[in-house]
């Protein structure tokens, strides 16, 4: 669970040594009859998979995060035996993703069973073209008129999204990318601040030239396939 702009679930997937992500405004849900909006964001690092904490301010997606679910998951089969889907593997789960509808199950500590992530075409101008659905499967695991909001807590540490607000000891996360500034909507604003950006950028490029180098950060190890619903 994520308190940024807006509050709303960030829903991760370990494959192919990322976290693919997407940000789910209200949230999953164990009702088949909800279809949630889920907004494909970037990759994040594995090393972000149990991260509880804030994000300071001038960060990309600043504010509280909480673990709100945690647990495995596992890759189904594009066809399904007998009527049901039986275990996939990563290289389908890599196929599926392209094609824009990725079935798979979870055995988290809130959210069980069999769901799809499913690729959606633009509803509005301007979409960049990264809404999928959300879609709880019909199975033993589903819950008719699922509430989420009954769960307001994290799976670790049992602490609310306000009381890691304010918690001075929080772990931060600082994001490799800056806040966005938001889109300009007069012409000549946006073309001057444009100019500015760029010759910020050219100063920053000089300084680094003269800037002593740094050592690399280690690859992310590699580890057993996870879920994360919390950020």
């Amino acid at each position: 669970m994520h308190d940024a702009t807006r509050l709303h679930y960030d829903f991760r997937l370990e494959l192919d040594g990322v976290l693919k992500s997407w940000a789910v405004p209200k949230g999953p849900s164990l009702d088949p009859a909800d279809k949630r909006l889920a907004m494909q964001v970037e990759d994040h690092p594995v090393s972000y998979f149990d991260f509880e904490g804030t994000i300071p301010e001038g960060n990309y997606g600043a504010g509280s995060v909480i673990v709100w679910d945690v647990g495995t998951w596992q890759p189904l089969s594009p066809v399904a035996v007998n009527g049901k889907y039986t275990p996939g593997t990563d290289a389908e789960a890599m196929t599926m993703l392209a094609k824009g509808d990725l079935k798979f199950r979870l055995d988290g500590k809130r959210l069980k069973g069999d769901f799809a992530l499913v690729h959606i075409k633009a509803r509005r101008s301007g979409s960049k073209g990264n809404e999928w659905l959300l879609i709880k499967k019909h199975d033993e695991h589903e819950v008719e008129g699922y509430d989420i909001e009954q769960y307001d807590s994290s799976v670790l540490t049992d602490k609310t999204l306000k009381q890691i607000a304010g918690d001075e000891d929080s772990a931060e996360w600082t994001s490799s990318r800056p806040a966005g500034r938001g889109k300009l909507k007069a012409a000549w604003l946006a073309d001057a601040v444009a100019r500015m950006d760029k010759k910020k950028a050219a100063g920053a490029k000089v300084q680094t030239k003269v800037a002593p180098a740094e050592k690399k950060a280690a690859a992310p190890k590699k580890e057993k396939k996870t879920k994360k619903l919390a950020s």
